[in-house]
């Protein structure tokens, strides 16, 4: 039986409150001088507003603070028992994490699972694992956020027409998991929430314009601008795993041809892999039919570190044809910083050397000069802290 128990919904009353926890939550415990002039406040005032959040269990006191000279002021921090629930779904994988109220990953547990068994056992499962997580750090519930792979509304808190999620169209997740776990919750993109993360806690930590791509089973991208995820009208901006490259190219899941994501990502190397060991190319790939009887673009990575070259070739050829749709981007979006993420990223510098030759070779020298592309160094909490900042995010919003 979990000891954790679940808050009401946040009881933030005014704007200020929400400018308040959100300072806290980005940059740690502050005295009430230091959060008067971050959000220019009269003192008075911040000390009305602190002392609410205080009476309903939101801030404390966390001791005193650095000398500024004469009388030392008294920390502010968000209450230490404030915890959120993040989800990140993956086609193959689910990721369950609780975090405190700043969104630091107190307990993270992966496993496998097959988004295409539908919403109902999905998240059942999520249900269980966070049931089992928050007996590892007990506090008060106040929010929860998931990723999910494929188009999502975030205003309705749904996908919509997802192509790799049989069932989940229109099934509404915010309302199915925050009748499970009895708090607000946020739906997102699964790509979006490891941009978020990234921007927040990774290695583009506070750099307010960047791209970041997830190369996983499809391909993903998460735009972020002036710190805050861009995700157009209908919630599908960055969608680049469908962006035609070639009208007589292989057959995509979304039903067209010759998308990126039909020629790279982690389904389109398992695809050719297997093709490579069947005609004979790949001795390496043979050898692991033979064994397994199937290919994972885990087993083409290896093949490529092992010197394989119909192997080295496949990544090659993929990352310059991701490289050309990131070139794309990089002329459109300007950002500051790429970052490459997802399960197939593993494959490492190789693939990231392609994607790089790629879009400094095809972009404008002023856009690329000083264009860092780099390796995502969050792995697979990238997801669930995006989710966990979404989710404090509608938790400490205006609700009055």
């Amino acid at each position: 039986m979990s000891t954790a128990s679940t808050a009401e919904p946040p009881m933030v009353e005014t704007r200020h409150q929400t400018r308040l926890l959100t300072q806290l939550r980005d940059e740690g415990p502050m005295s009430r001088v230091e959060l008067g002039e971050r959000l220019d406040l009269p003192r008075a005032r911040v000390g009305a507003e602190v002392a609410r959040l205080a009476e309903v269990g939101l801030v404390e006191t966390a001791g005193p603070s650095a000398s500024r000279g004469g009388r030392r002021s008294t920390l502010v921090r968000l209450a230490g028992d404030l915890r959120v629930l993040a989800v990140d779904v993956g086609a193959t994988s689910v990721g369950v994490a609780l975090t405190d109220g700043s969104c630091e990953v107190l307990a993270h547990t992966v496993e496998g699972c097959d988004v295409r068994q539908g919403p109902h056992v999905v998240l059942k499962r999520v249900g269980e694992l966070a049931e089992t997580i928050r007996d590892e750090a007990p506090g008060r519930l106040i929010a929860a956020g998931i990723g999910l792979p494929g188009p999502v509304s975030f205003a309705e808190g749904m996908a919509v027409a997802p192509p790799i999620m049989p069932g989940w169209d229109r099934f509404s997740v915010r309302d199915h998991l925050g009748g499970l776990l009895g708090c607000p919750i946020t739906v997102d993109n699964d790509v979006n929430a490891m941009a978020l993360g990234e921007r927040h806690a990774g290695v583009a930590r506070s750099t307010d314009d960047l791209v970041f791509v997830k190369i996983g089973t499809g391909i993903g991208c998460g735009i972020v601008l002036g710190g805050k995820v861009y995700r157009g009208v209908a919630g599908t901006a960055g969608d680049i795993g469908h962006i035609r490259l070639d009208d007589y190219g292989p057959t995509c899941v979304c039903g067209e041809t010759g998308c990126l994501e039909a020629y790279f990502g982690g389904a389109a190397l398992a695809r050719d892999g297997l093709t490579l060991a069947r005609s004979g190319r790949s001795g390496f790939l043979a050898d692991v039919v033979a064994d397994r009887g199937a290919i994972t673009a885990q087993d083409v990575g290896r093949a490529a570190a092992a010197g394989d070259f119909g192997a080295v070739n496949l990544i090659r050829d993929g990352g310059r044809r991701l490289g050309q749709v990131v070139a794309s981007l990089v002329s459109f979006v300007n950002p500051g910083m790429v970052v490459i993420g997802g399960g197939v990223a593993q494959l490492g510098h190789s693939l990231l050397a392609e994607i790089r030759s790629s879009v400094y070779r095809r972009s404008l020298p002023l856009a690329t000069g000083n264009l860092p592309i780099v390796l995502s160094e969050l792995g697979d909490t990238a997801g669930v802290i995006g989710a966990a900042w979404s989710a404090t995010d509608r938790a400490f919003t205006l609700t009055s």
